[in-house]
């Protein structure tokens, strides 16, 4: 008699969610001493990936894993230009658990072990309820530059060009609501604080406890058009972005400074030649993008312009605004067959369709220029010329071979670290006032051939 009263208490107490649940649902107690409902999973590998997912339930969760390790060697330098050591090490190695909740909602939580200590990526609530629209907060990419926004799985390079590395906001903390639809695609977020390292944390904390310092916000908007929508073979897409950007408590130059940098497209070799160190009396500043992206097939073409500007306060630095600007133009082909193809809902480039059992390779192309010459402070400049060929042996796996020429101008010393010509005594000067050689210019220039070894399961 007990046990018939039993299971009908079960029975009542499952009513009210069982048109929700599947047939075979179960009440179950979890480790707080709370009765849930327990539903059967299944497992499934979607190419590679691993799921768990309850499809009655609008249920679904895969761990979400990269890994890359890189090997570069630099050569063909000047004598005078100081040394560039080669060398390997692992790009990327990431670990994240994503989950879609239910119909509306999305989480994600994604880490990089690359430099030995936990470093938080995405963080991420989203809402997903509204056919076409996206709402999330938590660390996530600010939708900005085309570039930047597209998976480092499916870049058309090792990396990106370096005035997307310079100018381009990455993740911030932050709010943003996307709507996609056929040809139109939109974007707008409100932004705070940089998630990046324990340095930057500590900046942070300190500017705010010392000295009452507000973050500082950022807005950010984006908008994309794409009129090839109904093709099945192409894809055009036309976009532009613009930021508007408060001083950040966690710059470790201080605060209110602006400072643009990068590499020369290259994460081995650690010479930053581009450097316009610390700008100080930063008020706000702009950025902004143009870009075009184009997919035929096999074919793959993306270029973008990019600047950003450093608005100053007249009572702490009376100079006008100090532009950074840049350009690049790539394109890739699949050789055998293959289909580049592209997120409508990310408005970027997405996973290739090999055109082969065994796999496709991709002939890419590269040219990019970054200026960080502003109008009074002297960053150098550099124009890079690439060529690349990728190998997709599988859904998975990727082996990435890169060669690149880099040409850096006189202004190019590291701000006033590094070699960049000889002086009239023929003597090796940082100075670009002094410097007569080569060809009366000065600057660096040098060759780089990379390769990375890349696994995302």
């Amino acid at each position: 008699m007990k046990k018939t009263l039993l299971i009908a208490a079960a029975i009542a107490f499952a009513l009210p969610v069982s048109a929700q649940i599947a047939d075979n649902a179960g009440i179950e107690t979890n480790q707080y001493g709370q009765q849930v409902v327990s539903t059967p999973a299944e497992a499934a590998i979607q190419d590679g990936i691993l799921v768990f997912q309850a499809k009655k339930l609008n249920y679904k969760m895969w761990f979400d894993v990269r890994v890359q390790g890189d090997a570069a060697v630099f050569f063909g330098a000047p004598s005078y230009a100081d040394h560039i050591g080669n060398g390997a090490s692992i790009r990327r190695a990431r670990f994240a658990v994503k989950a879609q909740l239910d119909k509306n909602w999305y989480g994600e939580f994604d880490t990089d072990w690359s430099s030995g200590i936990c470093e938080i990526k995405d963080a991420i609530l989203a809402f997903t309820g509204v056919e076409g629209l996206e709402i999330k907060a938590g660390n996530f990419k600010e939708s900005f530059s085309i570039q930047r926004n597209t998976t480092s799985r499916y870049l058309m390079f090792m990396e990106r060009p370096m005035i997307v590395n310079a100018v381009s906001p990455s993740r911030h903390l932050g709010i943003n609501a996307r709507y996609s639809k056929d040809w139109f695609w939109v974007s707008a977020g409100v932004f705070g604080p940089e998630l990046k390292g324990s340095e930057e944390q500590t900046a942070m904390e300190d500017n705010n406890k010392d000295n009452g310092y507000n973050e500082g916000l950022s807005y950010t908007g984006k908008i994309a058009f794409r009129p090839l929508y109904k093709s099945k073979d192409a894809m055009l897409h036309i976009g532009g972005a613009f930021s508007y950007r408060q001083p950040k408590l966690t710059g470790t130059d201080g605060y209110a400074v602006a400072r643009y940098s990068t590499r020369n497209t290259t994460n081995i070799n650690r010479k930053k030649y581009l450097d316009t160190d610390a700008i100080s009396g930063l008020d706000h500043e702009l950025a902004w993008t143009a870009e075009l992206a184009f997919l035929y097939r096999g074919l793959r073409f993306e270029s973008a312009y990019m600047a950003r500007g450093a608005f100053l306060d007249q009572a702490k630095n009376p100079l006008g605004p100090q532009w950074v600007k840049g350009w690049y133009a790539q394109a890739s082909y699949l050789l055998f067959g293959g289909t580049q193809n592209y997120d409508a809902d990310g408005a970027k480039p997405t996973r290739i369709d090999p055109g082969r059992k065994w796999g496709d390779l991709e002939l890419c192309l590269r040219y990019e220029n970054a200026d960080l010459n502003t109008a009074n402070f002297f960053g150098g400049a550099c124009d890079a010329y690439s060529v690349g060929i990728n190998y997709y042996p599988s859904k998975h796996v990727k082996l990435v071979l890169n060669y690149q020429y880099n040409n850096n101008d006189r202004y190019a010393n590291g701000k006033g670290k590094l070699y960049i010509g000889t002086d009239a005594s023929g003597k090796p000067t940082k100075d670009f006032t002094k410097a007569v050689e080569p060809d009366g210019q000065g600057g660096v220039d040098y060759s780089m051939i990379s390769m990375r070894f890349q696994v995302a399961f």
